[in-house]
């Protein structure tokens, strides 16, 4: 019929893999050949592997490979913690991360605090930051700001008090 898209060998009617939407060999459909890399821990939480580390495509679906578990860290993540390109779940780190308690990333959207170049929270801190309470960076929006052109005591006393007392924005000295 062809060649396995995973191994390369040639596929007769006998040992094509039926339940795959690509041309692979039963062996391979069977043994789960891999393009890139995964593990999950033996100790599982509420159903969820408290460690899944997985990077590249499953070689069946062709679809990108997604760590789902308490610590979540790959290309895409879903988690308690999870560390990604794109991150979902409580704590998140990312470029893309949309946390409940925490996003850190290059665009951060969370209901708590968010760290990013683009930050969306409760409390947002970024370039480009919208906050529901406070809101601190070089375009701020929301009830209480510092950015470039204002300065509210709130914001800036969240951010001395949460990050350091050193980190404040320069028109606030």
């Amino acid at each position: 019929m062809g060649l396995c898209s995973v191994c390369q060998k040639a596929v007769c009617r006998e040992c094509f893999g039926r339940d795959t939407p690509r041309l692979v060999c039963r062996t391979c459909v069977q043994r789960r050949a891999i393009l890139g890399f995964e593990y999950r821990s033996a100790i599982v939480i509420g159903g969820w592997p408290l460690i899944h580390v997985c990077a590249g495509v499953d070689p069946v679906t062709m679809r990108p490979r997604v760590a789902k578990g308490i610590i979540a860290v790959g290309n895409v993540a879903i988690g308690g913690l999870a560390i990604a390109g794109v991150a979902c779940g409580l704590v998140t780190v990312g470029g893309v991360s949309i946390g409940l308690a925490l996003a850190l990333g290059g665009a951060a959207l969370g209901l708590g605090l968010s760290v990013g170049g683009l930050a969306v929270g409760s409390v947002a801190v970024g370039g480009a930051a919208i906050g529901f309470i406070h809101a601190v960076g070089g375009v701020a929006l929301g009830p209480s700001i510092s950015d470039g052109r204002r300065c509210d005591p709130h914001p800036v006393d969240f951010v001395r008090r949460w990050l350091g007392s050193g980190i404040v924005p320069l028109n606030c000295r």
